[in-house]
C-alpha cells in the first residue's frame, strides 16, 4: 500500500523506536518551528509572521530556547515589534487601572482581593505562545493520523505492538483520541493492544532504573550497564513526555 505524504512523519516516528513516537514528533516539530521562526528562511523579517508572533508571544520555555538557538539578530527583530505592541497595550491598561478594594470582612479574614483587569491582562499574555500553539495544532493532526493508520493499515498496528509504547502524557492523549476516532468495537481491540504494551514498557523502564541504581553498588562495579546508562532520562520522559536526554537543537 502506497504511503500518503501526511502519513510519513507518523510512520517515521514509530520506526525511530523512541520511548514515545509522539515525543519524537514533538521534538521534530519544535525543531522545524524554531527553524521557521529564526532559521535561514528569515521568516522573522516577514510582516505577517511578526504580526502572529506579536499577537501570541512566546512562553518562558520557548523564549529561552529561542535565545539558545543562537540567532541574536533574529531574536532582536522579533522583540523589537513585540515590545512596541506590549508597551502600547500596557499604557492603555495603566490608564484604566483602578486598585481593587477589600471589604472589612476580607481584611479581617485575610482573603485575597479579586483579580484585577491588569492581572487578567498579564495572565492572558502568559497563556499563549506562537510555538506552543502551532505545536498543539500539529499534535492534534498527528493523533488523527495515528488512528487513521491504525484502522486502515494492519502493518502499522503490528509496528505499534513491537514498539516501546508511549509516554504517560501522550498515552492520555491517545485515550481521548480513541474516544473520538474509534467506535466501541474498535476501541475494545485497541485497548487490548495498548494496555499490555504500556505495562510491559513501563516495567522495562522501571527495571532499567533499578539496575542503574544497583550499578552504583561497589559489588557491581565491573558489571555491564545493560540498557541503564540513560535510564533516568528515559524514565523522566516515560512519565511526563518531552526529551530530557538531549537538547532539541545545537547552539549556533
Amino acid at each position: 500500500m502506497k504511503e500518503k505524504l501526511y502519513e510519513i512523519p507518523m510512520n517515521d516516528a514509530i520506526d525511530a523506536n523512541d520511548e514515545c513516537p509522539f515525543c519524537y514528533l514533538e521534538q521534530k516539530g519544535e525543531e522545524e518551528l524554531m527553524d521557521f521562526v529564526l532559521g535561514s528562511c528569515a521568516s522573522y523579517m516577514e510582516s505577517d509572521t511578526r504580526e502572529k508572533t506579536d499577537r501570541a508571544g512566546f512562553c518562558r520555555i520557548h523564549q529561552r530556547r529561542m535565545f539558545e538557538y543562537g540567532n541574536a539578530l533574529g531574536n532582536g527583530w522579533i522583540l523589537k515589534t513585540y515590545y512596541k505592541k506590549l508597551i502600547a497595550e500596557m499604557q492603555e491598561e495603566f490608564k484604566t487601572f483602578s486598585p481593587g478594594k477589600k471589604s472589612l470582612k476580607d481584611r479581617i479574614t485575610g482573603k485575597k482581593a479579586e483579580e484585577t483587569p491588569l492581572s487578567r491582562w498579564i495572565g492572558e499574555k502568559e497563556k499563549t505562545c506562537y510555538i506552543c500553539d502551532r505545536s498543539c495544532e500539529l499534535h492534534e493532526r498527528y493523533i488523527a493520523t495515528f488512528f487513521h493508520l491504525y484502522k486502515k493499515d494492519a502493518g502499522f498496528t503490528e509496528k505499534i505492538k513491537s514498539s516501546k509504547g508511549f509516554c504517560l502524557h501522550h498515552f492520555g492523549d491517545l485515550m481521548k483520541g480513541a474516544d473520538r476516532c474509534l467506535n466501541d468495537e474498535e476501541r475494545g481491540k485497541f485497548y487490548s493492544v495498548v494496555f499490555p504494551l504500556m505495562l510491559q514498557n513501563m516495567e522495562r523502564v522501571s527495571g532499567d532504573i533499578d539496575w542503574f541504581i544497583e550499578k552504583y553498588d561497589y559489588l557491581n562495579r565491573d558489571a555491564d550497564w545493560k540498557q541503564s546508562k540513560d535510564a533516568v532520562q528515559r524514565g523522566m520522559q516515560k512519565i511526563r513526555g518531552g526529551y530530557p536526554a538531549n537538547p532539541p537543537y545545537k547552539q549556533r
